[in-house]
């Protein structure tokens, strides 16, 4: 009986909840921008004190007894080089100009420079460097932007960024898109499934790169763009990945366990000219995500992937947010001031005494991810 009853709960929550599009849930309270603004400080201080003395972010750290699979040395050369890209994409787009952040910057650049031609696959089943590649390019897409002026150092950015897609060209699953486990026939090109939102991240990425002028490898994208259609539900939530988009109803494939992959995949097929991801798609998941902002929240630092209702994990909180913050630069600049008002009221409420954001315990990267992923988010809310 008692299952019975929790059997219906969970329906009741998860039932859609009827939201007026032109008036998202929440509003009517702003945080000065001034707090905006300290709360960014703040941030932007916790990354200059936890830079590594090599110029990158993040390491293999961790005292718990259970960790994310990550054989060593590669999979912590992949998480470095994602986490060191996001903390130098957060430090270009906030507080470039000033001279500590200066300092920082050079120091990534030339740590970057050494060690992302070097970026391979840690083992035939396991993959991160997917991320790296991914988020390597939308820092360096940034520090070329950043070194107007210098020629020679915007050339040899620009090389490395298609150094980079090259790469990850290489680790194109068979069925399109990308992915970062192989456990099937762990070929030269991966066999296992592609996952959505991580072809989603690269399709983003890729597309910063296009816009000043890198040379994009078309057959890779159709391909890509092909598998997440074929993830898409009809209400534009997104299995979890190409092997379960047969069971539509899993937990994960629902609205609740997608809604913090929805939006990058919303984002990344609208980027690149998916005329049915409107603007009325884009603002219900920005309305969902706030409305039901519970169901990223519960999974949030829990130590174990997926332990939480509807199969979230902890870590698409920031990572969830942040590609929301990009729908909402899609929508007209009359409707995102709401949006951009509950996007920094809600995380402003969540930074850390010490000045970092944080919501999965990742050895000792997830302090410095999710700094960076809020930093860039509440940029977007300016």
């Amino acid at each position: 009986m008692r299952t019975f009853f929790r059997a219906i709960l969970i329906g009741l929550l998860a039932a859609p909840v009827a939201v007026a599009v032109s008036q998202p849930p929440g509003v009517g309270w702003a945080p000065p921008p001034e707090e905006r603004e300290a709360a960014i400080d703040r941030g932007v201080q916790f990354l200059l004190e936890r830079q590594n003395p090599n110029g990158s972010w993040g390491s293999i750290g961790g005292q718990r007894p259970f960790e994310v699979l990550a054989p060593v040395p590669g999979a912590h050369h992949a998480f470095r080089a994602a986490v060191t890209s996001l903390c130098v994409s957060a430090l270009l787009e906030t507080r470039a100009g000033d001279t500590a952040v200066q300092e920082a910057i050079d120091r990534a650049e030339d740590w970057m420079f050494e060690h992302l031609p070097r970026l391979r696959r840690a083992t035939p089943a396991v993959f991160y460097n997917t991320w790296g590649h991914a988020y390597a390019i939308r820092a360096l897409v940034r520090l070329q932007e950043h070194r107007e002026g210098d020629s020679a150092r915007q050339q040899r950015l620009r090389e490395m960024i298609e150094q980079q897609i090259e790469l990850l060209c290489r680790y194109e699953v068979v069925d399109g898109g990308w992915a970062y486990y192989d456990f099937e026939a762990r070929t030269q090109r991966p066999s296992g499934s592609s996952i959505g939102f991580v072809t989603a991240t690269v399709l983003i990425a890729l597309d910063e790169a296009r816009a000043v002028g890198i040379e994009m490898p078309e057959r890779y994208l159709r391909r890509a763009r092909a598998s997440i259609l074929r993830q898409r539900n009809p209400d534009f939530s997104y299995v979890y990945g190409e092997y379960l988009k047969y069971r539509p109803m899993l937990d994960v494939n629902r609205p609740a366990g997608s809604l913090g992959r929805s939006q990058v995949c919303n984002l990344a097929m609208r980027r690149w000219g998916d005329e049915t991801v409107t603007d009325d798609v884009i603002r219900d998941w920005l309305d969902r995500l706030f409305a039901r902002n519970g169901w990223l929240d519960i999974g949030r630092k829990r130590p174990i992937p997926h332990e939480s209702w509807f199969q979230v994990a902890g870590y698409f909180f920031y990572y969830g947010h942040f590609y929301a913050a990009g729908c909402i630069e899609l929508l007209p600049e009359t409707e995102r001031r709401p949006y951009q008002d509950q996007m920094t009221a809600l995380l402003l409420g969540l930074q850390e005494k010490d000045g970092s954001w944080w919501d999965f315990p990742l050895y000792d990267y997830h302090q410095q991810y999710g700094t960076a992923y809020a930093l860039m988010t509440l940029h977007r809310c300016r």
